[in-house]
């Protein structure tokens, strides 16, 4: 008889929060096959705000689909861009020259960008009018370049990123209609002071809505467990940070889609 309750009550529990949706989505930008994942939670119907999650320099993999899941449990819609292509998915060092193509050229970053994006709003799910990018080292680069070109979103959130724009893709005044919110490693070694220096006065004289908050002993890459424990090598996971930026994140979430 326990059993069965303990069966029963499991049943229930699975049917009150529905189950994840998960599938690969492959689309094109230039001529170039990309290849996203997409995932919610079939327990809601109908439209709901969406979230584009922008991969780090290895491409979109385990950790960007563990992050998409995560967001699908606070009932988003969630699409992983691909920016690369299918099937590109480059290791260190091979990694920084792949993602220093696309920082080195905006213009195209900015194309890959845009396609994830329509991908997104074209989801039967998807609130165009409730949407947000999250995005992770490379990919916290991104999600700025999306925020800098005028896209219309609710907001941007760049984990430990990039900070830096190149000359003729600065943001202009009056364009930057996305909320943005920058967390940052106050000790990453890879964006430098002059570099969050920079940012701040670029989006300031856009009169941009931003926000900056800078982590304590935090290095790059501080949301990622993968990058190892030992800050002195300039990445490293920090536990604190972590939990500390997903929350910010999520309050950010509350308010620029309330």
């Amino acid at each position: 008889m326990m059993k069965r309750l303990l069966l029963l009550s499991s049943l229930l529990l699975s049917v009150a929060h529905g189950a994840p949706v998960e599938k690969t989505v492959t689309y094109e930008q230039g001529g170039v096959t990309l290849e996203g994942f997409h995932v919610y939670d079939d327990a809601t119907s109908g439209k709901r705000p969406s979230v584009l999650v922008i991969h780090q320099w290895t491409g979109p993999g385990n950790y960007e689909k563990g992050r998409a899941r995560q967001l699908a449990e606070l009932g988003y819609n969630v699409f992983v861009a691909d920016i690369y292509g299918q099937g590109v998915r480059p290791v260190p060092p091979e990694s920084g020259k792949e993602a220093g193509k696309y920082k080195s050229d905006r213009k195209l970053f900015r194309a890959r960008l845009d396609a994830a994006l329509e991908q997104l709003k074209k989801d039967e799910r998807t609130d165009g009018s409730k949407i947000a990018a999250i995005g992770y080292c490379f990919g916290g680069t991104g999600v700025l370049e999306l925020a800098r070109s005028g896209a219309d979103i609710a907001g941007v959130v760049s984990f430990h990123g990039g900070l830096a724009s190149t000359p003729g893709f600065a943001a202009e005044k009056g364009k930057v209609g996305a909320k943005v919110l920058v967390l940052h490693g106050a000790i990453d070694p890879h964006v430098k002071p002059e570099e969050v220096a920079g940012f701040e006065k670029e989006f300031n004289e856009a009169e941009a809505d931003w926000q900056l908050t800078a982590y304590s002993g935090a290095v790059h890459s501080f949301t990622q467990k993968m990058a190892g424990d030992d800050p002195s090598k300039g990445s490293a996971y920090n536990a604190k940070a972590d939990a500390r930026s997903w929350e910010a994140m999520k309050v950010f979430f509350a308010e620029i889609f309330k």
